[in-house]
């Protein structure tokens, strides 16, 4: 185990399949990881996270942060879950059966649904619903229930792209390096008096 590693998250095989986690990946504490799951190095899984590759698999490419609260999930269909490299996944998504390509970014509460695809440095806005089977080309930026084609991404939201994923790399290190567990934290800390 590196010692950049701490032991984080509920990660659990499903029959025959295993997680599989780079030892430079930060895992909270109380995500969950349940499968057929592979995340690649310095990627980041924040608190209350569900990652379930149960009937088929979830890959994580590198430097991709799974913010707070977000469910991926797969379909047995045929349709996996396949997230790129420096992927920024906003709070509270919900990934289920689809692709997020290279440099893309979902907000925060966005919905993906099976068979979408999120094209390469694309922007999804947050609480946008991208339909089954929804293709979203490279450098696209869209919004909406359901989501729609806005405009091509800005030079200040690439910016904001390319600056969000180096920060959840460096946080996810500080993660690790403090020795940030909740496990051993719990027992010290006392219960606080109910009223």
């Amino acid at each position: 185990m590196s010692p950049l590693r701490q032991p984080g998250g509920v990660i659990l095989p499903f029959k025959d399949r295993n997680p599989h986690i780079d030892e430079t990946a930060f895992i909270a504490e109380n995500a969950v990881i349940i499968g057929d799951v592979t995340i690649g190095a310095r990627s980041s899984v924040w608190y209350n996270c569900v990652l379930r590759g149960d009937m088929n698999f979830i890959r994580v490419g590198n430097d991709t942060n799974i913010q707070d609260g977000t469910i991926v999930h797969i379909d047995s269909q045929g349709f996996p879950t396949d997230i790129g490299d420096r992927v920024t996944v906003g709070h509270m998504a919900l990934l289920h059966a689809c692709t997020l390509k290279d440099d893309a970014m979902v907000g925060m509460q966005a919905c993906i649904m099976d068979g979408a695809v999120v094209g390469e440095g694309s922007l999804v806005a947050a609480g946008a619903l991208v339909t089954p089977g929804k293709e979203i080309g490279p450098g696209e930026v869209w919004a909406g229930r359901p989501a729609r084609f806005l405009r091509k991404v800005a030079e200040g939201e690439q910016k904001m792209l390319d600056y969000i994923w180096p920060v959840y790399d460096d946080l996810g290190t500080e993660y690790r390096r403090s020795g940030y567990d909740l496990r051993r934290l719990s027992r010290n800390r006392p219960v606080p008096p109910s009223d």
